[in-house]
């Protein structure tokens, strides 16, 4: 029985310019990859290759130090740096600069795995640990952690093949051409977890999808394929989660405090690939998309292939952009340099035009018109969020739970006065951490005083 979640929005979906385009792979491969040693959650892997090495397809470069996921060459060839780059997310990162032989080399390590049904589920987990698996629909999470920390405390275990986000469709594409190994993932993952069974949430804005997985999945029934009420934020892990089984995540909890583990489709297929092929995460499928591009398309790109040479091949800008974001519309983040190289958990460059962008008219005063809490799907109210933001109320902003904010920018499009909502939660955010920490130094310092 399929249950709703409070709020969301409808925006227009823009799925139209991609979702009947197969994902190709790339007509030229990248001359250059910068991959950064920060692609997840957690610290940064260290280089563990030098100027001048020879590396090829799914070597280790990237070795984690606490919590991570390690990183591996997506090309072959030569390393021509280790240093700082610009990143996707800001500032600069140490990264692995290898120019591509155009060979694809790969590893000798990459073997396909005899005797599957073998292996335990702590195995099935260190495998994915070692393959550099991170949450793949945006939020990068390391899967092993994930998958370790719900053994014997989750019940249900959930694929988000949502994909609510406007203009998205890489997920989409990746249940109709390897549905096999969404399926392969799925229960290679609820084995790893003890579980025998898995669910699917796919949007009812993809039909040929749900009826392809339930193809594949037969009488089989112990994986299942729930269509989902086109609506947004579905894809966001307490909402799909509230939408399939009925339960609300707590205020500051995570989704195992309510016996639930959530993966997105992308990490599924990856973790089969891992399991049965012995392949690292070294490339993945991403949307080109937006009004602003000559040729919207599907394709499978290397990890640290640069936004540039994607836009390259898509056939360039046809109009200047307003903005080019990693992502959708509404959670994705700007671009600032086009140099900088897609990651594991990039599934889309949007390319906007002005129109499409649609929010250039300057900001104007709030009418307490209440839209933003009626459409905020974590029970929260952004106007008074916003106005202690305003003030720097640091307190009272913390009180009105903005941490439990995920950012979906429901509240931003709904409202009439286009305020910029998000940012200023984001604002707050980072103020109420900064605060948390110099208190915890100050409290270390006088202890370590006293002592």
């Amino acid at each position: 029985m399929l249950h709703q979640f409070f709020g969301g929005v409808h925006p227009a979906e823009h799925k139209d310019l991609t979702e009947h385009k197969a994902t190709a792979p790339l007509a030229e491969a990248p001359a250059q990859v910068v991959i950064p040693m920060s692609m997840h959650v957690g610290a940064p892997c260290k280089p563990v290759v030098a100027v001048g090495d020879e590396v090829k397809v799914g070597q280790l470069i990237g070795e984690t130090a606490g919590l991570g996921a390690p990183i591996h060459a997506s090309v072959s060839g030569k390393v021509v740096a280790v240093e700082p780059r610009i990143h996707g997310g800001g500032g600069m990162m140490m990264s692995v600069v290898i120019e591509n032989d155009f060979q694809d080399t790969p590893d000798p390590s990459i073997q396909r795995r005899a005797n599957v049904e073998a292996l335990t589920g702590a195995e099935i987990i260190e495998i994915v640990k070692n393959a550099g698996i991170t949450g793949m629909g945006g939020a990068g999470f390391p899967t092993h952690v994930k998958l370790s920390g719900a053994v014997g405390k989750v019940d249900t275990l959930i694929l988000n093949g949502a994909e609510c986000e406007p203009y998205i469709t890489s997920d989409h594409r990746l249940m109709l051409e390897r549905g096999d190994a969404v399926i392969g993932g799925a229960r290679l993952m609820a084995k790893a977890v003890g579980l025998k069974e898995a669910t699917i949430g796919i949007e009812l804005n993809k039909p040929d999808a749900i009826e392809h997985l339930k193809t594949l999945v037969g009488s089989a029934g112990d994986v299942h394929i729930e269509g989902l009420k086109t609506r947004y934020p579905q894809g966001a892990e307490k909402q799909l989660i509230q939408m399939c089984t009925g339960r609300q995540v707590p205020p500051g909890k995570l989704p195992a405090d309510v016996k639930c583990c959530v993966c997105n489709v992308a990490t599924a297929a990856a973790v089969y690939d891992a399991v049965m092929e012995g392949k690292p995460l070294t490339q993945r499928g991403v949307t080109l998309t937006g009004g602003a591009l000559a040729e919207p398309m599907n394709v499978m790109a290397p990890v640290g292939t640069p936004v540039s040479h994607l836009i390259k091949l898509a056939g360039g800008f046809k109009t200047d952009p307003d903005r080019v974001l990693y992502g959708g519309p509404m959670m994705g983040n700007p671009i600032f340099n086009l140099d900088v190289p897609m990651m594991k958990s990039t599934n889309c460059i949007l390319c906007m035009t002005t129109e499409e962008a649609a929010d250039q008219d300057p900001a104007q005063t709030c009418i307490r018109c209440g839209k933003c809490v009626e459409a905020c799907p974590m029970h929260l109210t952004p106007l008074f969020m916003r106005m202690n933001t305003n003030k720097r109320r640091w307190s009272e902003v913390e009180a009105l739970r903005v941490m439990d904010c995920i950012e979906c920018g429901s509240c931003n499009y709904i409202c009439p006065a286009r305020l910029p909502l998000v940012q200023s939660f984001r604002t707050a955010k980072f103020e109420i951490r900064e605060l948390a920490a110099k208190e915890k130094a100050a409290r270390e310092a006088k202890e370590a005083a006293k002592a």
